[in-house]
Parts: structure tokens; sequence; C-alpha cells
């Protein structure tokens, strides 16, 4: 009998973890499942091949005689016994089979719940293999990108999504960051056998149209000072998302000093009239192009300062 690489039929590496392992059967069995693949008797063969590895591999104390003693795993014990090989007789391998009945050599039914947790049926159209029933499997889950500006989060909206042909009403809550991603229960793929649909994950793409960096909740600027405000004060207009306000100006501001805004930053997520702060920045701009009169000014002032 040839070996078999139950690993690589799997796809996976020989240091896999038993979840590693699990969830790569999972993937394989949903892909290659009778009811996904009517009439294709490849990927019955395929479907069978994963159900067999899985049954060696995925199970502890079948892997570690399977990764000892390769397609002879099941007479393990009896070598074990003897210290050696066994001369004669069959050799210590023996290939599931497949008959779709109860009666077979292996029914998978229960194995099949137990390893997707869903519930098998009697009767019906579909693929009934394992014992005459059928097994449930959930849809496959699918991925949407909604691409929006900064100022669309500013306040929780309605949106209208189409997706295959059909429209889904969804809520954009305020303050939603970019990257983040909100779930909509059941409506990715279409259940096999009566399953329950999958689900759908839209992924936000936020797009900063605004003169501010943000972080969460909170919003920074940076502007630039006329020298001569900063040093004897003075007022200026700044441009919030919710209007304007006058920044007082104390006399001798420094460069890179700050001021907290508290108040008139971003809606924290969810929370429409919970927002967090502003944080300005003082740039001091120093004059680069001086009439003779300024420099002359400028010269006096630093010869009062010595």
């Amino acid at each position: 009998m040839q070996y078999k690489d139950y690993y690589k039929v799997l796809g996976v590496s020989k240091t896999a973890d038993k979840a590693e392992i699990k969830k790569a059967y999972k993937k394989l069995a949903r892909k290659y499942h009778p009811d996904v693949n009517p009439n294709d008797k490849d990927a019955e063969a395929r479907f069978k091949e994963i159900n067999e590895a899985y049954q060696v591999i995925g199970k502890e104390e079948n892997r570690k005689k399977y990764d000892q003693f390769g397609q002879d795993w099941k007479h393990a014990d009896q070598y074990g016994q003897s210290g050696g090989r066994q001369g004669g007789g069959q050799r210590g391998y023996q290939q599931y089979q497949y008959t779709g009945s109860p009666g077979g050599e292996h029914d998978f039914s229960d194995f099949f719940e137990s390893i997707f947790g869903q519930q098998a049926r009697g009767g019906g159209a579909g693929f009934s293999g394992f014992g005459g029933r059928e097994t449930h499997f959930k849809g496959e889950d699918m991925q949407a990108e909604l691409t929006l500006q900064l100022t669309d989060v500013l306040t929780t909206q309605k949106r209208t999504l189409t997706l295959n042909g059909k429209n889904i009403r969804i809520t954009v809550p305020a303050g939603v960051e970019n990257g983040q991603r909100i779930r909509l229960k059941g409506h990715g793929g279409k259940g096999v056998n009566g399953g329950p649909d999958g689900d759908l994950y839209i992924r936000f793409n936020i797009q900063n149209n605004t003169p501010f960096r943000r972080e969460k909740a909170n919003l920074y600027k940076t502007i630039d000072l006329d020298l001569y405000t900063a040093v004897l004060g003075g007022d200026v207009l700044l441009d919030t998302l919710d209007g304007q306000v006058k920044l007082k100006i104390k006399p001798g501001t420094q460069g890179n000093s700050q001021v907290k805004l508290k108040g008139k930053g971003f809606p924290k997520y969810k929370k429409d009239n919970d927002k967090g702060d502003l944080i300005v920045t003082y740039q001091i701009k120093i004059p680069t192009e001086l009439s003779d009169k300024e420099r002359q000014l400028f010269t006096e002032l630093k010869d009062l300062q010595s």
C-alpha cells in the first residue's frame, strides 16, 4: 500500500497543533463536500481522503502512532509488544471506505456533528451518505469594504449597500475608525442543506478630508503664530468641525506650546454627543524679509535687551 502523507492531504505542517489541523480540515471538508460538488467524483474522492486524514492526525493517540510508524500505525501496539515488525500477514494499513449506508465500514455522521457542531436530520434532498442523514453547513462568511469621508462619521447615519444584487440597509455608528469592522449576521453565503447563512463583515475605509489629525476621539492641529502675536499676545480665529472659536494668545507664547479645547474633538464610538478634545500646537513664524525700518527696530530692541 502506498504511503499517504496525511499532513500534506490537509495542507498543514508536521508541527501543526490540534487547532490548526481542525481548522484546515473544516475548510477542506466544506470545499469538497458532495452537497457543494454534486456528481463530482473527484471532489467525492478528495472528500473521503480528507476525512481519512483527519481520523488519523486529528486524534492525538492516532497521530503519535502515525508519526512513528507511518502507514502501519494501526499495528503500533503489536510492534511495541514484539519490539519490531511482525513477519507475514497483512500489512498494518486499513483504508477508510465511504459506502453511503449505515451498514458501511465507517459512518461519519456522528463524526461530522462533533466537528462542525451542527445537527443532522434524516431524509430529504441533498447528500445523505452519512448513515442516510444530511449534514448542515453554515454558509461562507463574506467581506466587503465601505469607503467614507471622515466628516461622514461625525454622526450616526444609515447607508444602503448593494451586494450581489441585494440592497442591505446598515447603520454606520458615529466615531467609527479607519480599518474597523462590523458583522452583519446572516448576510453572507447561503447555507448548505438548510444550514445557517454565513455572515457579512464590513471593513470601513475612512478617508480624512479635514485639516486635523485624528487619534481615536482626539483631534490635533498645528497653527502658525506670527512673531508679534506670540510676543505681545492677541486673538486668533480657528475653524473646528462645529464652527469657529477664538483663541486667546498669551503674551510671550513659546513655540510648540499647546492648548487643549475640551469637547471640540471627534465623537467617541457610538456616542454622537460625547466628543474628545482638540489639541492645538503653536508654531512661531519668524519673518524672513525685513524692511530697513523693521531691521532698525529689531536692532534697537536687541540693544535694549543688552
